[in-house]
């Protein structure tokens, strides 16, 4: 499947924002990209050019391609609540955000490599779909033969955040999804509302 695999600097500097982590060449150039991207003068933005830069920095922050990020809309319009909110708790519900959130693996992308190298396992069975939807009460576990893994013992060993809609076993090496996150609790910056007032066009 197609995925990003430019510079992630370049990215990051398009939205202002490190949208992949920490990152000193960001830091070093925190302005756009392009011949002009230093200069002062910049052309004012339309309402419809800020909708979908907000679109395009949430489908780069979570690794989805717009095919699947149209789907995911269309879920959450059909539910009850505030789309938005329905948005962000579904996208926070796949299989390698969880893995991510979780500590097993350090970036998304790295989660999306795991689960689809078949190293990570659903309520005990293995699931090598990255988009597949966790739902509250899910044990999300790490497979047994891939316990001893590099990559996902050094990542655990530097695991920093606990998520209150994820309860983790160290000795395990499982986490159980709770519930989806409330939005006060995704520490994404994403103006959820943009993205509604685009796709409403």
């Amino acid at each position: 499947m197609a995925r990003y695999v430019g510079p992630k600097s370049k990215i990051a500097r398009k939205f202002r924002e490190p949208i992949y982590g920490p990152d000193k060449s960001y830091e070093k150039k925190n302005y756009p990209p392009g011949q002009h991207g230093a200069s002062k003068r910049r052309r004012k933005q339309s309402e419809y050019s800020i909708q979908l830069m907000e679109k395009q920095k949430a489908k780069y922050t979570y690794g989805i391609l717009e095919r699947q990020f149209k789907n995911v809309f269309n879920q959450a319009s059909r539910k009850k609540g505030i789309t938005g909110t329905i948005l962000l708790q579904l996208i926070e519900a796949r299989l390698d955000n969880v893995v991510f959130r979780m500590g097993i693996a350090p970036t998304r992308a790295g989660a999306r490599q795991l689960v689809s190298h078949r190293h990570i396992t659903v309520n005990g069975a293995v699931v090598n779909i990255p988009s597949y939807a966790i739902k509250p009460g899910d044990i999300v576990s790490v497979r047994e033969k891939s316990r001893s893994l590099e990559a996902i013992t050094n990542s655990l060993e530097g695991r920093a955040h606990n998520f209150s809609w994820i309860e983790w076993d160290d000795d395990q090496m499982r986490g159980k999804f709770l519930n989806y996150p409330e939005r006060e609790d995704i520490p994404e910056n994403i103006k959820e509302q943009l993205i509604v007032e685009l796709y409403s066009k």
